[in-house]
C-alpha cells in the first residue's frame, strides 16, 4: 500500500457515517476522477496515513536535532574543528608544494 505499510491485500469492510453534503463532495470528485466512491476514500486515507507518517518522521528529525544540535561534540570529539583543522592542514601542505615548485602564491 502506498502509506508504507506491507500487509496482505485482504479487504475489511468498515462503516462511516458522513454527512449528506460530504457524499455529494465525494460523489462529484470520484466522478471526475472515473473512480468509484470507495476507492477514492481508500485513496485519500492511504495519501493522509503517508502524509501523517512523514509528518511524525519530520518531526522525530526534528527533535533529535534540537536534542543534540549539529556540530555537538560526542564520544567521537568534536568532528567539524577536526575537520577544520584538517582543511587548514591539507591548504598549507599544498601551499608548502607549490612554493617548493617555485608557483608563486596565491
Amino acid at each position: 500500500m502506498a502509506y508504507g505499510y506491507h500487509r496482505p491485500m485482504g479487504r475489511t469492510q468498515t462503516m462511516v457515517q458522513l454527512t449528506d453534503e460530504l457524499i455529494a463532495v465525494l460523489d462529484e470528485a470520484a466522478a471526475r476522477r472515473g473512480v468509484s466512491r470507495s476507492a477514492l476514500i481508500r485513496t485519500a486515507l492511504e495519501e493522509f496515513l503517508r502524509a501523517d507518517r512523514e509528518a511524525v518522521i519530520d518531526r522525530q528529525i526534528t527533535e533529535g536535532y534540537e536534542r543534540i544540535p549539529p556540530a555537538t561534540p560526542d564520544e567521537w570529539g568534536d568532528l567539524l574543528a577536526v575537520a577544520d583543522r584538517s582543511t587548514v592542514d591539507l591548504l598549507q601542505r599544498l601551499d608548502a608544494e607549490e612554493r617548493r615548485q617555485g608557483q608563486p602564491p596565491w
